[in-house]
């Protein structure tokens, strides 16, 4: 593995290129937008500075990092030398689905198509291909250079050698690669949402406030934040998207969306990507304010 390409400059995109472009790979970072990677590539210069300071890599390291990455507009151009590709667009399954029919037209016969997808099936978007059995997924907790995890997830097509081979890769990045099956949501966000979204339904119900609910599971039961401070975190939309995949993939009624957080989707309130979820963001503070909706 030498040329990896990376579809989509968002926050997983760019940190997914950010950690391969650190490790000495070259990276093709692919975007429809080219503000898109152009933001991409700015917030990988600034987490290399945060890096630099830290005393963790040197200037020469940052240097040497954003080197390797180039970035393109096209999947044609961007994939064609690539052994590995890795999709991390939108949480949406007709875009996936749009995308890796691309990737298996352009790409080399040869390369490995991975998908960052949190919760949509391996086995679906494997279908779409001619080659199901080199289409793994290969889930990136977020900030990707600091969280260790990578959930790598067999489609009912895919070989032991490629899991064989992103489980090796994995552990170059530095990263604890875990197998999982193809079923909804893995095992991250199967465990995960459903505690999201009983928090929710606990605020939505009125059994206690926000800060009431993150600080019981902070002080509680150790989390490192609360599970709605994470929502906003995660972004309100994908949350619901990851919902609706489990409630549609089990048909379990325990997975059905909080009607709570369908509202605020639906009114635009996204969490920390917009400004509001529920807390209130200003760019450049950490401080935690509630939104004023949810605030006494």
């Amino acid at each position: 593995m030498k040329q990896i390409s990376v579809i989509g400059a968002g926050t997983m995109g760019n940190g997914i290129a950010h950690v391969f472009a650190m490790h000495g790979f070259s990276v093709r970072l692919i975007d429809v937008s080219q503000e898109a990677l152009d933001r991409a590539l700015h917030t990988i210069s600034g987490n290399l500075d945060r890096m630099v300071k830290k005393e963790k890599i040197s200037e020469a390291d940052k240097t040497a990092t954003l080197s390797r990455i180039a970035t393109f507009t096209s999947i044609q151009q961007g994939v064609q030398q690539a052994d590995l590709v890795v999709e991390a667009a939108t949480e949406n399954m007709t875009l996936k689905l749009d995308i890796f029919r691309q990737l298996d037209e352009h790409a080399p016969a040869a390369a490995i198509l991975a998908s960052n997808t949190s919760s949509i099936s391996i086995t679906r978007i494997a279908a779409a291909t001619r080659r199901p059995a080199q289409v793994i997924g290969m889930h990136f907790m977020n900030p990707v250079p600091v969280m260790q995890l990578v959930e790598v997830i067999r489609g009912y097509s895919t070989t032991d050698a490629v899991t064989h081979t992103i489980f090796e890769l994995s552990k170059q990045l530095g990263k604890v690669p875990v197998e999982v099956n193809d079923y909804p949501g893995f095992v991250a966000n199967r465990i995960l949402m459903p505690m999201v979204n009983e928090a929710i339904y606990s605020l939505y119900e009125g059994v206690a406030g926000v800060e009431e609910i993150d600080t019981v599971m902070k002080l509680g039961m150790a989390h490192p934040m609360g599970p709605l401070q994470l929502a906003d975190f995660i972004g309100l939309d994908v949350c619901l998207s990851i919902l609706n995949v489990l409630h549609e993939g089990f048909g379990n009624p325990k997975y059905a969306p909080c009607p709570l957080l369908v509202n605020m989707v639906t009114a635009g309130k996204l969490g920390a990507k917009s400004g509001e979820g529920f807390y209130r963001y200003t760019p450049g503070s950490k401080e935690l304010v509630l939104a004023e909706r949810f605030s006494k």
